[in-house]
């Protein structure tokens, strides 16, 4: 969004470039004027798409050039900056169609906000109402964290859904290096260190972007900095997640803490993940306990059984029973596939397209998004090469 600035200070000129440079997409400061005269005698030969006016020392003879502003570039968007906000100014910036009024000094998250307001009301973005999705073992090397991952990319790849996917697992997280080589410029710990910086674009610069639609918020790799983060950080950054993103997949790992419970508590869907085997059954007994003590309804827990092998000693029927849940999936036991993508850090679509294990995310895909095969079959096709006579 390219944007004109009016004012006569150099360090707020400094000061929004930075703040707009950072949003995604960003705001760029392509032309600027150094007073509300200036701007009204020297037009910009291409209207700009924002105007952000400095108000702060605006002369009361020329607050009627507010209006004709407006009426030079009817199209643009509008930010009135002020110091001492005087009614009568104000009146005629509504009247020039400037809707957002921010104070000065300028707060860094305001402005922010208020260009997230812009950006959906032109259409450069829509404000999303993202669904959180949480994986969690039952029992300790059941596969959560490789689905969790896995299925996050599947998501965005598959379905072009814009995935965020956050790692919970404390300071032992790993979760980054199932799907990518890149290292965590910034943690979840350091995020909730910041907690006042949060909105879209400062959420989306602390991201390994593993693929455009998929970032992966990497843990702590501290665990002396673990003690920064508290259940109302996770309470913001999943509000803030669920505007700008359509999925939001919580890797909460084995350990029920403050932090993990406060996701769980957030979570439109928890899927407890385990083998079927009876530690892992004795494990999710324990852990389906946990839940409905915690009054989880249980539509919203849905299992799904890791590494499943057919005609096993172990029916899912067994399993079902003896937890008292449905198993709603199940993943083949592909282990060639499945160490191939977690010892290269590649997610297992871009390794081992055809393999079992890609056709039972690519399901489940299509069982978090109700969409129907042959409703997406272009991207199946692609993903299979499978024609229409096999579809």
């Amino acid at each position: 969004m390219k944007a004109l600035l009016i004012s006569k200070d150099s360090l707020l000129y400094a000061e929004i470039e930075a703040q707009g440079s950072a949003r995604v997409p960003a705001v760029q400061v392509s032309s600027s004027r150094h007073g509300l005269r200036d701007a009204i005698e020297r037009q910009l030969p291409e209207p700009p798409e924002l105007v952000i006016l400095d108000a702060s020392e605006l002369g009361p003879d020329e607050e009627a050039l507010v209006e004709r502003l407006g009426k030079h570039y009817p199209r643009a968007s509008y930010i009135l900056l002020t110091r001492a906000p005087r009614q009568d100014l104000l009146i005629r910036a509504m009247r020039a169609g400037m809707r957002e009024v921010l104070a000065l000094p300028l707060d860094h998250r305001a402005f922010h906000d208020a260009m997230d307001r812009i950006e959906v009301e032109t259409g450069v973005t829509h404000m999303r109402d993202g669904k959180a999705l949480a994986f969690i073992s039952c029992k300790g090397g059941s596969g959560a964290t490789f689905l969790a991952t896995n299925f996050g990319y599947a998501l965005a790849e598959l379905a072009g859904r814009k995935v965020l996917l956050i790692d919970l697992h404390g300071q032992f997280g790993d979760a980054t290096l199932y799907v990518s080589d890149q290292k965590p410029v910034m943690t979840l710990s350091d995020v909730c260190g910041q907690i006042g910086r949060m909105d879209g674009a400062f959420l989306d610069s602390c991201l390994v972007h593993v693929a455009p639609n998929f970032g992966v918020l990497a843990a702590a790799d501290d665990a002396g900095h673990t003690v920064d983060m508290k259940p109302d950080h996770m309470d913001t950054i999943l509000r803030v997640a669920r505007q700008h993103y359509d999925y939001i997949v919580l890797d909460v790992g084995r350990q029920i803490d403050a932090i993990s419970l406060r996701a769980l508590d957030n979570a439109d869907t928890i899927y407890p993940v385990l083998q079927l085997a009876l530690p892992d059954i004795r494990d999710g007994r324990r852990l389906l306990d946990i839940f409905r003590s915690l009054g989880y309804p249980g539509e919203r827990i849905r299992l799904i059984v890791n590494r499943y092998e057919k005609g096993g000693k172990l029916r899912l029927a067994d399993l079902e029973s003896a937890l008292g849940a449905e198993v709603v999936h199940t993943v083949p036991n592909d282990y060639p596939a499945a160490t191939d993508s977690v010892n290269q850090g590649v997610p297992l679509l871009r390794l081992s397209r055809g393999s079992p294990l890609a056709r039972s995310l690519a399901d489940l895909v299509e069982q978090v998004t109700a969409r129907r095969v042959s409703e997406s079959k272009g991207l199946f096709d692609r993903l299979f090469g499978r024609g229409d006579a096999e579809l």
